[in-house]
């Protein structure tokens, strides 16, 4: 019996999640679907992390228990072929055999996405969320520093969560702001459009930002109310300290609104032993 890991991209636009459930229209059910089309076998596969409907992973990685005996360096462009074109396995390991790809993961990071041009980013749509008018960056940066540490993050979970403990440990955070894009190089030639903005929106800028947040662990629609809360502060409706009394709450009641979906991505996973980062191969055993 082997223990294999894959690493997997999806857009999950068009999907109820990760995690299996009966209707079967998750990464999940697609991703064992696709193993069983391959090698004849029903295998239930873990999950580094359980991404909620529309929302994207760039960097997921799973494991699964197999006795097939098809060589690891095949599987990879297999299951492609047999999956749909919003799943995509980067690269499959073998791995040893007490590897569980949640509880192994030393830390995670997801990804929010905010475009704040005035104008949408036709190609891009599914992958961020379009916030027509400027935000403030410095504020919104500020806001998140209130996050780092170990927190009780009730103020940052959704009422349906089921976990016993809400207290998680944010490693690090990061507000980038993505060089010019077209979309907003035409935006700045408009001068009219630049002094209205000025005029109206003192202190606030436009452009594309990624909100990067870092932890051991996350809770249910964590993120995106932090992204959502953050939203408020970028629009002056919240001070960049109102997240530390928000934290110190514990009260759901007290942050912002959960930010949409299509804005979030699993970005990175790391593990002790396994450089995910460069696809490294090093439990590759032939």
């Amino acid at each position: 019996m082997r223990n294999i890991a894959l690493i997997v991209s999806y857009d999950g636009t068009e999907y109820s999640g990760f995690q299996s459930q009966p209707k079967g229209n998750t990464i999940q059910d697609k991703l064992e679907e696709a193993i069983f089309l391959l090698s004849g076998e029903r295998v239930k596969l873990t999950g580094s992390g359980r991404t909620d409907a529309g929302v994207h992973a760039r960097c997921q990685i799973v494991n699964f228990p197999t006795s097939s005996s098809i060589p690891i360096e095949r599987w990879t462009i297999a299951l492609n072929t047999r999956l749909p074109n919003d799943i995509v396995v980067q690269r499959a390991f073998n791995v040893p055999e007490d590897f569980h790809s949640r509880r192994r993961a030393l830390r995670k990071t997801y990804r929010y996405t905010i475009n704040c041009n005035r104008i949408p980013d036709l190609f891009r749509r599914r992958y961020e969320f379009h916030h027509p008018t400027p935000l403030d960056f410095n504020a919104m940066n500020s806001g998140l520093q209130h996050l780092l540490g170990k927190h009780d993050f009730s103020s940052f979970t959704s009422p349906l969560s089921t976990k016993p403990s809400h207290i998680r440990t944010i490693l690090e955070v990061k507000l980038e702001v993505e060089k010019e894009s077209t979309s907003q190089l035409t935006y700045l030639a408009n001068d009219d459009n630049r002094e209205w903005d000025e005029r109206h929106y003192p202190g606030k800028q436009r452009g594309i930002i990624h909100l990067y947040v870092t932890g051991t662990g996350f809770l249910y629609n964590m993120v995106r109310i932090i992204a959502g809360t953050l939203i408020q502060v970028g629009e002056g409706k919240r001070t960049a300290e109102d997240m530390g009394f928000i934290l110190a709450a514990r009260n759901r009641a007290k942050a912002g609104p959960t930010a949409v979906p299509q804005g979030l991505s699993l970005w990175d996973v790391v593990y002790d032993g396994l450089d995910v980062g460069s696809m490294r191969e090093p439990f590759l055993d032939n």
